[in-house]
């Protein structure tokens, strides 16, 4: 006996289920709708422990001392003024997860301005499925829907750039082009390489410009508005840091100049982890639907450009650049997605907009986006209230913080910032991150002195191998703080995390409630 072969399900079917969500999913209710239900899918967040780079920017806010050869002070981040400055406003309006509130209203606006731009472009229908895309992606735990960093906070000034820059251009108003270069500027304050904004506007009016859409003298006057908007937070940063004291060289190493550094440090090491990491990355976009959306507008790329060259054209050198800037980070976490959900949204809106089966798949696709948000949501409950999750660094941390005294000093090798604030200790070493260590002290000779100096810490947490990213190095400082130090306990976790105590110091015994 043999088996009849499945059969795909009509179109006429899918057509169906499509058009009956469809009603809902177009009415005037759902941006608002689909803003609030971002935030309440995020706020879950708030249950957990702050997470390791949400503590190193904690971190360096509560101890900002810039000077002349330092922005931050203490600890050294690559990452703008801007950033750090949310970070220690948001500390002390509501604590270490205060954070997590600003994050969540982030993706609300960013809902918001996505559909904004997605009504300017395909009509008031569109924009309803859009938010819906754009907010199950911005609450998908396999992106990320805890943590809070520079990509959150600063995704919806790159969506507000590109509405404004696209409004101005309709409008022909030079303040709106002005205050899209503002916007567009302010997200690269949040992270180095969120500038898609810019790109986009740039794309936008040269396309236009080339297609004979807008006279030169027009996009003369938007283009100066927009770069005089551009430089505003610029000239406010630099503002800042003259005030303060601090070298311009040193604030653009500190942006700018280091991730070159960092690219031959990461280019130099093994790429069995990155490489895990970007299939992870890549099958997380995919599950998550983001990069289904994007790949159809590239399918279809030829026929918008018939429809709208310029937005086309704009469109594409959007997802270029966040492509190309995701690529060139080299590190491939998987919130690096997030940087990407302007142009998803763009993407998503040219296809939407389509009465035929371009548009009826892309519907599809956002439903899905939005079916594997619930899953994912639900899966993540489950393992936080059946207790899988594990808080390793943050338990470490904790039981470090109960056996210490105060005025002790703690130093945790491998870059665990979420630990080095659970125990609420200071670390006399500057790397509170492992790749600025690996980029600035590869050889860990600065880390040694550090060991062997007047300011040495109470304690150490080997928390990776010393000898992970230097062999040589890492030896040598194996051999030091074996003299210097004592084995006092143990990390949760992997074995072989041990917890050094200096020689002739007496503390009570370490011992972490691992679960």
């Amino acid at each position: 006996m043999t088996t009849a072969p499945a059969r795909a399900l009509p179109p006429s079917v899918v057509h169906r289920v499509v058009h009956r969500v469809g009603a809902a999913v177009e009415s005037r209710w759902t941006v608002p709708l689909a803003a609030v239900l971002v935030v309440l899918l995020r706020l879950p967040g708030l249950s957990r422990p702050v997470r390791a780079d949400e503590a190193g920017f904690l971190l360096v806010a509560r101890s900002w001392d810039p000077s002349p050869d330092s922005v931050y002070g203490r600890y050294f981040v690559d990452r703008p003024p801007l950033l750090i400055e949310v970070f220690r406003l948001s500390d002390l309006l509501g604590g270490p997860l205060f954070i997590r509130v600003l994050g969540a209203l982030a993706a609300a606006l960013l809902v918001v301005a996505a559909a904004r731009t997605a009504r300017l472009v395909a009509g008031e229908r569109a924009a309803g499925w859009v938010a819906v895309a754009v907010a199950a992606m911005s609450a998908n735990t396999l992106i990320d829907a805890v943590a809070v960093k520079g990509e959150l906070l600063g995704v919806p000034f790159v969506m507000a750039g590109c509405w404004l820059s696209l409004l101005a251009l309709r409008r022909d108003s030079a303040a709106l082009a002005f205050l899209a270069g503002v916007l567009a500027c302010t997200a690269v304050g949040f992270k180095q390489n969120l500038a898609g904004g810019l790109a986009f506007a740039g794309a936008l009016l040269l396309a236009s410009l080339l297609t004979r859409a807008v006279a030169p003298g027009t996009f003369a006057r938007l283009a100066l508005a927009g770069l005089a908007g551009a430089a505003t937070p610029v000239a406010a940063t630099v503002a800042w840091a003259w005030s303060q004291g601090v070298r311009l060289d040193v604030l653009w190493y500190a942006v700018y100049g280091f991730r070159s550094d960092a690219a031959v440090a990461l280019a130099g090491e093994a790429t069995g982890e990155p490489a895990t990491r970007l299939a992870t990355l890549v099958l997380s976009a995919v599950g998550a639907g983001m990069l289904l959306i994007v790949a159809g507008f590239v399918v279809h790329v030829r026929g918008e450009w018939a429809g709208d060259p310029a937005l086309t054209a704009a469109t594409a050198t959007l997802v270029l650049f966040d492509v190309t800037a995701l690529v060139l980070g080299g590190s491939f976490w998987r919130d690096y997605l997030l940087a990407l959900l302007p142009a998803t949204a763009l993407c998503a809106a040219l296809l939407v907009r389509h009465g035929s089966r371009r548009g009826l798949r892309m519907r599809a696709v956002i439903l899905g986006a939005a079916a594997s948000t619930v899953v994912c949501l639900l899966g993540w409950v489950v393992i936080q209230a059946s207790g899988l999750q594990e808080f390793d660094e943050v338990r470490t941390g904790q039981a470090v913080g109960r056996a210490a005294a105060p005025g002790d000093t703690m130093v945790v090798f491998g870059g665990r910032a979420d630990l080095q604030l659970a125990s609420s200790m200071a670390s006399p070493y500057e790397h509170l991150w492992s790749l600025p260590m690996r980029t600035l002290d590869p050889e860990l000779a600065e880390l040694a002195a550090v060991v062997a100096g007047p300011e040495r810490p109470t304690w150490i947490v080997e928390w990776v191998d010393f000898t992970t990213w230097s062999p040589a190095g890492g030896a040598a400082l194996a051999d030091l703080v074996g003299s210097e130090y004592v084995a006092h306990g143990a990390g949760c976790g992997d074995t072989g995390r041990t917890v050094w105590l200096l020689r002739g110091v007496e503390r009570p015994a370490v011992t972490p409630d691992c679960g």
